[in-house]
C-alpha cells in the first residue's frame, strides 16, 4: 500500500513539474535561420553560452527578436549589427578585433607569459638555493641525527 502511494506521488509530481514542451516553428528554414544567427550571440545572462544553447529568458527573448526581424525581412548582417549597437561588443561570440577589444585576444596570452616567467624566475632561485655544500655546523648536525659518531 505504502508503495503504490509513493509511486502516485513521484507521477502526481511529474505532472505537476512537467514543462509543456517548445513547439516547433512553422517555418524550419526560418527557424534554423534564427538558430545559425544565435550561435553567433552570447548570452548576457550565462555569459558562457551562445543564446541558441542558453534557457535565459534573456536568450530566449533575444531568439524572439532575432526571429521577428528576420520576418521583417532583416539580413543576418543587419541582426548582428543592431545587436551590437544594443549591447556591445561584447554580444558576439567571437568580437571582432580593435582597440576596445584587443584585450579579450591578447589577455590570456600575457596571462600565460606572466606565469611563465614566474615560473622560471622560481625554478632558478630553487636552483641557486640548494646548489651550495654543506656548512661544517650543518655537516655536523646531519652526523648526529644520523647517529654516526665522529671518527
Amino acid at each position: 500500500m505504502h508503495r503504490l502511494l509513493l509511486l502516485l506521488c513521484l507521477v502526481w509530481a511529474g505532472f505537476v513539474t512537467a514543462q509543456e514542451a517548445r513547439p516547433l516553428a512553422d517555418d524550419p528554414v526560418l527557424e534554423a535561420k534564427v538558430m545559425r544567427i544565435a550561435e553567433e550571440l552570447r548570452c548576457l545572462v550565462c555569459q558562457n553560452e551562445t543564446i541558441a544553447a542558453s534557457h535565459a529568458d534573456l536568450a530566449v527573448d533575444l531568439r524572439k527578436q532575432i526571429r521577428q526581424q528576420l520576418q521583417q525581412g532583416r539580413s543576418e548582417q543587419q541582426i548582428l549589427d543592431f545587436m551590437v549597437q544594443r549591447y556591445g561588443d561584447f554580444v558576439l561570440y567571437r568580437p571582432p578585433l580593435k582597440s576596445s577589444t584587443w584585450m579579450l585576444w591578447a589577455g590570456p596570452f600575457a596571462l600565460l607569459a606572466v606565469a611563465l616567467a614566474v615560473l622560471g624566475i622560481n625554478i632558478r632561485r630553487r636552483r641557486t638555493a640548494s646548489a651550495g655544500p654543506l656548512r661544517a655546523d650543518e655537516a655536523e648536525r646531519v652526523r648526529r641525527l644520523l647517529g654516526e659518531e665522529r671518527s
